[in-house]
C-alpha cells in the first residue's frame, strides 16, 4: 500500500470513529418517568420512635411503599409491629403520609402530613389511639431538619394538640459502602401528653439522640445505632423495663 493510500485509510477510519462518538454524545437521554413506585422492608432489634421503644425493647419487622410523581407530589404507607399493651390492643402501626418535595440548588424542601393509625386499639372500651401531624423539612448537603406539629390530640391524649417535635441530623458517606449518621430531637408535649417517669416526676418534654453507622452491600443496608433519651419511662407490657434509656439497635433493610 502506498503512503498516500495509507493516509486515506487512516483518515477514513478516524472520521468514522469521530462520527460515531459524536452520534453517541448527541443521543437523547431517556425521559424521566412521570412517576415511580418503590418499596422498603427491614428487620430491627428494637423499634424506637423519637427515642422511645414501641415494641417493649423487642424486635420489629417494618416495611412500606412510596409513590412519587415527577412534579414533586408523593404518597406513602409505612408499617411496623408495636407493643399491644402500649396501644390498647393494637399490635400494628400503620402510617399514611403525603406531601410535596422540591429542590433549589443544594437545598431540599419537604412539606406534608402524616396520620398514625393503630388498627385494633380501643379494646375493652379503652381509648382508640391515633395521631395526625403536619410537617416541614429541609436539607442542605449532609444536613437535615424536620419540624412536626400535632393537629389532633397527640396520640389521643386529652388537650394535647399543638405538641411538636424538631429533629436535626447529619450523615456522611465514606465510600465503599460505609456511612455514618447522627441526630438529635426535641419533643414538646402539651396538656395530657406530659409523661410520668419511673421516679414519679412529670416531664413536658423529651430529648432524644442517635449515633449510628451503616454498611451497604448489594442494596442491603446493615445498621448499628445507639439511641437514647433524657427520660426514664416504664414499659407497658413489662413495667420493669425502661423503654427510653440507651440501647443499641441492629438492623438490616433494603429499598426495592
Amino acid at each position: 500500500m502506498t503512503t498516500v493510500s495509507a493516509r486515506k485509510l487512516a483518515f477514513a477510519v478516524s472520521t468514522l470513529v469521530l462520527s460515531g462518538s459524536a452520534l453517541a454524545q448527541a443521543a437523547p437521554k431517556a425521559p424521566e418517568p412521570d412517576w415511580t413506585l418503590s418499596g422498603n422492608a427491614g428487620l430491627f432489634s428494637d423499634y424506637r420512635f423519637r427515642g422511645i421503644s414501641q415494641t417493649n425493647k423487642k424486635p420489629a419487622i417494618q416495611g412500606g411503599v412510596d409513590f412519587a410523581m415527577k412534579n414533586g407530589l408523593y404518597l406513602g404507607n409505612w408499617n411496623s409491629n408495636v407493643d399491644s399493651a402500649m396501644y390498647n390492643g393494637a399490635n400494628i402501626e400503620m402510617d399514611f403520609y403525603g406531601g410535596y418535595k422540591a429542590t433549589f440548588g443544594d437545598f431540599g424542601l419537604d412539606v406534608g402530613g402524616i396520620y398514625y393509625y393503630y388498627p385494633g386499639s380501643g379494646a375493652g372500651g379503652t381509648t382508640v389511639i391515633k395521631n395526625g401531624e403536619l410537617y416541614v423539612g429541609g436539607s442542605w448537603g449532609p444536613l437535615t431538619a424536620k419540624y412536626s406539629y400535632a393537629v389532633t390530640d397527640f396520640f389521643s391524649t386529652p388537650n394535647s394538640s399543638g405538641s411538636w417535635y424538631l429533629n436535626v441530623g447529619a450523615a456522611h458517606d465514606f465510600g465503599n459502602g460505609w456511612g455514618v449518621n447522627g441526630s438529635i430531637g426535641y419533643q414538646g408535649l402539651k396538656g395530657g401528653a406530659a409523661v410520668t417517669q419511673i421516679n414519679g416526676t412529670v416531664a413536658t418534654s423529651i430529648t432524644d439522640w442517635k449515633l449510628g453507622g451503616t454498611y451497604t452491600i448489594d442494596g442491603w443496608v446493615m445498621g448499628l445505632s445507639y439511641i437514647s433519651t433524657n427520660r426514664d419511662l416504664a414499659g407497658y407490657t413489662d413495667p420493669s423495663k425502661n423503654i427510653s434509656n440507651g440501647t443499641a439497635v441492629v438492623s438490616v433493610s433494603k429499598t426495592f
